[in-house]
């Protein structure tokens, strides 16, 4: 967690603020962060970032465009030196909240940089959680909540969340129950299928969420969410069939690999998936696009095994948390990826 003093400091950042535009990673883990910042100040624009592994220099013309006074970082682990330098030459303040424990990496002394795991690796709250310190309204409770279980994380306050919405929690201290079983993983789902919308569709739901008084209203559809319950029925449809195809593939192995293509990646939605139906396998979600192939990884301390199993393939990148890792590959590796996965372990 933040201390007292770094929420403070970042409490002033935020009051300084008067455009703050905040780029927040594309899960509900970024998404949630984003809302509980800009409930607390009222004001900025938000950007969710989709580009893999870093965030490039090319998004700092938004803030350019929005003709933006400050600029917030939202659990995005890897962010890009051009991008740092041009806000330097602009003199645009940054400040980064992030909870990837990144090895090696040197950050600007112009940045303001928070992230607990960066000096105490055991640390590992989501940035929700951080933002929730940070804003601590009882009003957007919920909001924590979501994005805290969606990252695999059951925070302090769910009890409090227990009491205050019986009928959207359940009584577990399991991240992923929550998150299958409940309504507040309800909403949690829809947002992180919501983001995988076009991005009108996204900028429509990012300004509900910024207004909307409570989860009632993210659940009951209406004409300022219908397209967030269209996007979460289509994809949670497709998602069934897909989780479906790859329990027929689970064996005594304790490898678990999917592979599948098509206009929509959900990666990441299906490891975490296959991974609280299959709690002691290894999870490795292949999604094939182009050239590339995007892998999500899940199983117990599987980042080094990742890493080493990209590590001699050609222009293969990697990173994330102990439990959960995403990579990128050729197409033309991804054998010599499983083999060795299998090889490594």
């Amino acid at each position: 967690m933040l201390t007292k003093k770094q929420i403070l400091e970042i409490r002033e950042h935020l009051e300084k603020a008067q455009n703050p535009l905040f780029f927040f990673d594309n899960d509900p883990d970024g998404l949630c962060s984003y809302l509980l910042l800009r409930r607390y100040i009222r004001r900025g624009k938000g950007i969710a970032i989709k580009s893999f592994p870093d965030m490039n220099a090319e998004y700092f013309q938004k803030a350019r465009e929005l003709n933006s006074d400050y600029i917030f970082i939202l659990d995005k682990p890897v962010v890009s030196n051009s991008f740092f330098e041009e806000a330097r030459k602009f003199n645009i303040p940054v400040v980064w909240i992030d909870h990837h424990k990144i090895e090696g990496m040197k950050v600007p002394d112009f940045i303001y940089y928070y992230n607990p795991a960066f000096k105490n690796p055991k640390k590992n709250e989501p940035v929700t959680y951080l933002c929730y310190q940070i804003a601590n309204q009882k009003s957007d409770l919920w909001l924590g909540i979501a994005g805290c279980i969606s990252d695999r994380f059951v925070p302090g306050f769910y009890k409090e969340f227990m009491k205050l919405y019986p009928d959207l929690s359940i009584k577990s201290q399991d991240a992923f129950e929550i998150f299958y079983k409940s309504q507040i993983g309800v909403i949690a789902r829809m947002f992180s299928f919501s983001l995988k919308d076009r991005i009108s569709n996204v900028v429509k739901m990012t300004k509900f969420l910024s207004e909307v008084k409570t989860p009632y209203e993210v659940l009951e559809e209406s004409g300022k969410n219908k397209e967030m319950h269209i996007k979460f029925k289509q994809i949670s449809k497709k998602a069934e069939k897909f989780i479906e195809k790859a329990k027929s593939l689970a064996d005594e192995n304790k490898f678990l690999f999917f592979q599948y293509s098509g206009d929509l990646s959900i990666s990441a939605d299906l490891s975490n998936e296959l991974t609280y139906l299959f709690p002691n396998k290894i999870i490795a979600v292949i999604y094939t696009a182009g050239a590339k192939a995007n892998i999500s990884v899940r199983g117990k301390k599987i980042k080094n095994l990742v890493l080493k199993s990209i590590k001699n393939l050609n222009d293969a990148t990697g990173g994330g948390h102990e439990d959960a890792v995403g990579a990128r590959i050729k197409i033309e590796d991804i054998e010599q990826f499983k083999e060795n996965m299998q090889k490594f372990s």
